[in-house]
């Protein structure tokens, strides 16, 4: 077929533009390898400081991976090592792999929060638990004591894992601002169970924003979404806080809790803390009333919870959430 010069002139900026395409095309590969030997892919940790480091080193490291995304062209790898025993290999025969988690984590249902890739773990190396706002029901309470008594030997750590935009916290806000919405739940009963547990920790976070940016701070236009957030935090410690004094009597002490919230849109652990206002990576659960008045503040005074206040005043949006 011939091609006139014309058509030739007219395809050498799209051949270019094609080359500039695939030369800044990005690929994001996460690779789950394992390796023949004696030795394990990765040492379980000796301890929950050990554990809690593990996970958020591997937070930190699956959030930087995706971060550079933005800024690399080409491929980009992550490689988490597996035991190969773990998927059964190398066991002979029919041998079954045995359970060797070194940290139980409780989520929330949301399919947008993959947990042990947000952790940079594989497989066996997390207990996972997964329910509708991370709640601490009574099937919950029995999966983590089955946990505790069944693989102590190796368990360390009891994580509460929330996310940022929590459909079940949500929910409980926007009842909490409009009550009359709570009348069309009233005859659903599985979902006012989980519905009625978070509102508890929703009147504790209204309360906490209103004493730090007053009276009027329900009139704010970021009101509704910064006590969303503040929320999700607060009942994700409140979580670890419950299930460490389950445990507080257990012949294992040493297994210690802690939270954080996942968030979606930088792939973070947040939890502040009273001196550090970023607060990324996890946090221990609070010990008795006077911790989680600090935890009050120090979430009520975080950047992120701020921040919403202040881009409310920046955008002027005059709508109030108690419309």
């Amino acid at each position: 077929m011939k091609v006139c010069a014309a058509n030739k002139a007219a395809m050498l900026p799209l051949q270019s533009l094609l080359r500039s395409a695939k030369a800044n095309m990005k690929t994001v590969d996460i690779i789950y390898r394992y390796e023949v030997g004696d030795n394990p892919a990765k040492p379980l940790p000796a301890d929950s400081d050990a554990a809690r480091f593990r996970l958020d080193s591997g937070n930190r490291d699956f959030a930087a991976l995706l971060d550079h995304v933005k800024d690399e062209s080409g491929v980009i790898q992550q490689i988490i090592p597996v035991d190969p025993r773990d998927l059964g290999l190398e066991l002979g025969g029919d041998g079954i792999p045995t359970q060797r988690p070194f940290a139980a984590v409780l989520g929330c249902s949301d399919a947008r929060v993959p947990i042990e890739l947000i952790f940079n773990e594989g497989p066996n190396d997390l207990f996972v638990i997964r329910v509708a706002g991370n709640g601490l029901g009574t099937e919950v309470l029995g999966s983590l004591n089955y946990a505790v008594e069944r693989l102590g030997g190796t368990l360390k750590l009891i994580v509460v894992l929330g996310h940022s935009g929590c459909g079940a916290i949500t929910t409980a806000v926007d009842v909490f601002l409009h009550p009359g919405d709570y009348l069309a739940l009233a005859t659903r009963h599985s979902l006012r169970n989980i519905l009625d547990r978070s509102l508890l920790v929703v009147q504790a976070s209204a309360n906490k924003l209103n004493s730090v940016f007053g009276s009027e701070a329900a009139c704010n236009p970021g009101y509704r979404q910064a006590l969303i957030e503040a929320s999700i935090l607060t009942n994700a410690a409140l979580a670890a806080y419950s299930i460490q004094q389950e445990f507080e009597t257990s012949a294992l002490t040493e297994i210690r809790a802690v939270y954080g919230v996942y968030l979606l849109e930088t792939r973070e652990v947040w939890a502040p803390r009273v001196n550090d206002a970023n607060g990324i990576g996890l946090a221990a659960a609070p010990r008795d009333i006077a911790g989680f008045v600090e935890l009050g503040n120090a979430v009520a005074q975080s950047k992120r919870i701020a921040s919403y206040f202040r881009i409310a005043r920046k955008v002027g949006d005059p709508r109030s959430p108690n419309r």
